[in-house]
């Protein structure tokens, strides 16, 4: 299978988590494509200032792959300084937050796979 870039689904959603502004997202599978282990893989686009609020995640985890950009990254609470080459881990039972922290977007791949 292949998937051309404009036959990806995008959206765009705003305040992602009682976040700031928008996130825009490229869909690299779909739900059903998980064969039941996930529910998210996707290019996600965070302008300056904008962020993904703090959450929990339970009976999943989240792993973010920062591409491009800085961004501060609340593990469990524990806010540090991330950029492009990182990767972040949220295991089920824990919660994390994300912000673009720098000048220029932030851009990582995020995945949802159930625990």
């Amino acid at each position: 299978m292949l998937r051309r870039a404009d036959e990806l689904r995008k959206d765009v959603v705003v305040n992602l988590m009682q976040g700031e502004g928008e996130i825009n997202r490229t869909h690299l599978l779909e739900t059903e494509e998980f064969c039941g282990h996930g529910r998210l893989y996707a290019k996600h686009i965070i302008e300056p200032g904008n962020s993904i609020g703090f959450h929990k995640h339970e009976g999943e985890q989240e792993a973010y792959y920062i591409l491009k950009g800085e961004a501060l990254y609340s593990d469990n609470g524990n806010e540090i300084t991330i950029k492009a080459g990182d990767f972040t881990l949220c295991k089920s039972g824990e919660g994390h937050s994300i912000k673009n922290t720098g000048n220029e977007d932030l851009e990582f791949i995020g995945l949802i796979m159930k625990a």
